[in-house]
């Protein structure tokens, strides 16, 4: 299948508003849809849609916002610090209420890029009976095959937030899961499937996605990493995460290698120029583009979604007065040959009133592009990297006892993050998952995935006070059995007429 290349993301103005009114936001249509009664009756009309779709992940909501801050900012990665403008303060403190404007703003719009989905969905087969050449053909079931993806995406970022973590077959399907809608003006009442059914769904759709998808010997021939449209290895990406989160550990391995053994994708040297004054690596935080990135979130100057960083700066081109800084056993994990220390943290004095020089989030200082266009800590969400999938398989390796090949992985990922690095990482079976999950920190810091790797790995921890940190939350214990592991389900859903939603243990 050839790729698209046509595709123009474009803004979405405002952040979904979850309604005030009784009604779900399951049950709510895209304002920008086309109208039911004129449907999609032509390939353009279908690729509009196809564009409304992409549109729903510039959401602040979403990737450039709440899904990717707040999953790290809940856990143990960031102190908020005294002079902060409480942004976020009750997720850092662990006071999540279903009432939450955030809980709430993902949930609904997650379920909004759903909608968008099943509209294109249902309505695709109308332009069939217009399709006259193979490019017509090829380009209807790259899109179909989007909207399977997109659907696939989003429920599984649902799974990741408002459901228990996966054990076994027989504890998922008595395991509350997600409330699964597959048509866009469903009658249907609103009920939680199992959580096995719900992993059922994605796997469902990412299967249906990646035939729909399938590129063809030509479209491998040019450059597909980098990009900010669907394709075939994204569904092989999210593949392996969700294997990985369902304990399939034989899926996890043959996903994550489909990717790395492609050699479509390469990870991005922190020792290698790409010019005068950047390595690779510098380059990807620096202007959103590299070789290792799967699939990320389009952003132009004049279409762009949240500012991952304002919180770790809040700069007003005089000083930096930043709501949270990294907490401080971070740097720790990081030893001096690590590149990506130097590339993720920079020192600063803060300008709050106590002066506190610490080392800031510069990895979401902004991309440059955007920065010289006065477009402050606005960087493009890179959901999938190539650097996921080496961890992916590493841990699945080390999960089945094959701690030279989970030390083959790591030590691959470090070869291109370390000054100099070469072989493999020795592991046993004491040693190989505590090595894994530092290593997982070290890459994927604040990038949204520590709140489910807890979870996931039946783990709390504890916050200790360091400097000017807010009294509020710095001394912060939780166990594993923290009901807030999983996400209350809004309020608002549970009191929508006809809802028969159950409620997590942390709506009690």
């Amino acid at each position: 299948m050839t790729i698209r290349t046509d595709k123009v993301i474009g803004f979405v103005a405002s952040l979904l508003l979850v309604a005030t009114t009784a009604t779900s936001c399951l049950e709510k249509y895209p304002e920008d849809a086309i109208p039911q009664h004129q449907a999609i009756n032509t390939l353009e009309d279908l690729d509009q849609a196809a564009i409304g779709l992409y549109e729903s992940f510039l959401s602040p909501a979403l990737y450039s916002g709440y899904l990717t801050l707040l999953p790290d900012i809940q856990c143990d990665m960031v102190h908020a610090i005294n002079g902060y403008t409480n942004t976020y303060g009750n997720i850092w403190r662990w006071d999540i209420l279903a009432t939450n404007s955030e809980v709430t703003a993902v949930y609904a719009s997650l379920y909004q890029t759903i909608a968008r989905a099943n509209f294109l969905i249902e309505y695709a087969p109308r332009v069939e009976p217009t399709l006259q050449t193979d490019e017509e053909w090829l380009q209807y079931e790259q899109i179909c095959g989007e909207a399977y993806f997109a659907r696939a995406l989003a429920y599984s970022e649902l799974i990741k937030l408002f459901c228990k973590a996966y054990e076994s077959p027989e504890q998922a399907s008595n395991e509350l899961g997600v409330v699964i809608v597959t048509k866009y003006n469903s009658q249907e009442p609103l009920v939680r499937s199992s959580l096995e059914k719900s992993y059922q769904q994605v796997i469902n759709d990412l299967d249906t996605a990646a035939k729909l998808l399938d590129l063809d010997e030509a479209s491998i021939g040019g450059n597909i990493y980098n990009a900010t449209y669907f394709n075939e290895y994204t569904t092989y990406a999210l593949r392996a995460r969700v294997a990985l989160y369902m304990k399939d550990y034989d899926a996890a391995i043959k996903y994550s290698s489909k990717l790395i053994d492609s050699g479509l994708y390469q990870l991005s040297s922190a020792t290698t120029p790409i010019t005068s004054d950047m390595t690779h690596f510098t380059y990807m935080w620096a202007y959103d583009d590299a070789t290792e990135i799967i699939w990320k979130v389009g952003f132009t100057t004049n279409s762009y979604g949240g500012a991952l960083g304002s919180v770790f700066f809040n700069y007003d081109y005089s000083s930096m007065k930043p709501d949270y800084v990294p907490s401080e056993w971070i740097f720790s994990l990081y030893d001096q040959n690590d590149l990506r220390y130097g590339n993720y943290f920079s020192t600063f004095t803060t300008g709050h009133s106590h002066g506190l020089s610490w080392p800031l989030l510069v990895k979401y200082f902004g991309n440059q592009n955007f920065f010289n266009q006065q477009i402050l800590h606005t960087s493009m969400p890179k959901p999938l990297r190539l650097a996921e999938q080496y961890l992916i398989r590493a841990e699945a390796y080390a999960q089945q006892s094959n701690y030279q090949a989970a030390g083959n992985d790591i030590g691959a990922l470090r070869a291109a993050r370390y000054t100099s690095f070469s072989g493999g990482v020795t592991m046993n079976a004491n040693t190989a998952m505590h090595i894994i999950e530092e290593e997982r920190i070290k890459e994927l810091y604040m990038e949204g995935f520590r709140l489910m790797d807890l979870k996931r790995w039946h783990k709390g921890f504890e916050r200790t006070p360091q400097s000017e940190s807010i009294a509020n939350g710095s001394s912060l214990k939780i166990e594993a059995s923290n009901p807030l592991f999983v996400w209350p389900i809004p309020q608002h859903e549970l009191e929508s007429p006809g809802a028969m939603i159950e409620p997590n243990e942390s709506n009690k």
